[in-house]
C-alpha cells in the first residue's frame, strides 16, 4: 500500500499495538495473536534486541495481513534499517526532522513523538502524518484536549497511559488513534507465553474503540 493508504488504514483501525520486550522471543507469536484478536497495526520497538530481524521475520510470515511498523526510532539511519527490514511505518518518541525526511524519501508513514504545543506543531509542519502524544499518561486526556484546541488540524495519537478505562476518554478528547503497549501485551502474559490472554485483550480493545467512536460520532 502507499503512504496515504497506510494512513487511512491506521485511522480506520485506531489501534496501534506496541511490542516492547527484553528479548525478541515470542514476538512473532504475539503478532499472530494480536492479529487473531482483531488488531492488525503492529509496531516493533527498536529497544528490542534484534528488532530489524524480528520485523523481517514478522513481515515474511504475516505479509500483507498486517501493517507492520518500527518504533523508538531516534535517527534517520535506524529508520532506513527498519524500512529496509520491512517496516511500513515509523514511530519516534521525539521530533527528528531527519527521521521524517527519511520516511518521506521512502514514502513511508511517519509518527514522531511530541508533548508540548511547540513540539506538536514542529512535527506537523515537518510533515508528520500523525503526531504521537508522548508520554500521554503525564497529562492524560485533558492534555490532549488542550492541545487539540489551538491545533485541531493535527492528527494526534496518545501513547502511554492508554488502557480500557482511559481509551474512551482519549477518543472523546480528539485522539485519531491510540498506541497500546503494556496494557495490551502484558508482561506476565508475554513471559508465560499466554497468547490466549493477548488475543482476548486485543478483542476487548477492538470493541472498546468501536464503542468509543460510536459514542463520539
Amino acid at each position: 500500500m502507499s503512504r496515504s493508504e497506510d494512513l487511512h488504514h491506521v485511522l480506520d483501525r485506531g489501534l496501534v499495538a506496541i511490542l516492547r520486550a527484553p528479548s525478541g522471543e515470542r514476538l512473532v507469536e504475539v503478532a499472530e495473536a494480536l492479529y487473531e484478536g482483531g488488531i492488525d497495526v503492529i509496531e516493533v520497538t527498536f529497544t528490542v534486541p534484534g528488532a530489524a530481524e524480528i520485523i523481517s521475520e514478522v513481515s515474511r510470515r504475516m505479509g500483507d495481513r498486517i501493517l507492520l511498523g518500527a518504533g523508538s526510532i531516534l535517527d534517520a539511519e535506524t529508520a532506513r534499517i527498519a524500512i529496509l527490514a520491512g517496516a511500513n511505518f515509523v514511530v519516534a518518541p521525539v521530533v527528528s526532522h531527519d527521521v521524517i525526511s527519511m520516511c518521506h524519501r521512502y514514502d513511508k508513514l511517519v509518527m514522531p513523538g511530541a508533548f508540548t504545543p511547540t513540539e506538536v506543531l514542529s512535527a506537523w509542519d515537518a510533515g508528520a502524518d500523525v503526531v504521537k502524544i508522548f508520554p500521554a499518561e503525564t497529562g492524560g486526556p485533558a492534555h490532549l484536549k488542550a492541545l487539540k484546541g489551538p491545533l485541531p488540524q493535527v492528527r494526534m495519537m496518545p501513547t502511554g497511559g492508554v488502557n480500557l478505562e482511559t481509551l474512551p476518554k482519549f477518543v472523546a478528547a480528539g485522539a485519531c488513534a491510540v498506541g497500546l503497549g503494556g496494557s495490551l501485551v502484558e508482561k506476565t502474559a508475554l513471559a508465560n507465553g499466554d497468547m490466549n490472554r493477548i488475543r482476548d485483550l486485543a478483542g476487548q480493545y477492538v470493541n472498546a474503540m468501536r464503542h468509543a467512536r460510536e459514542e463520539n460520532g
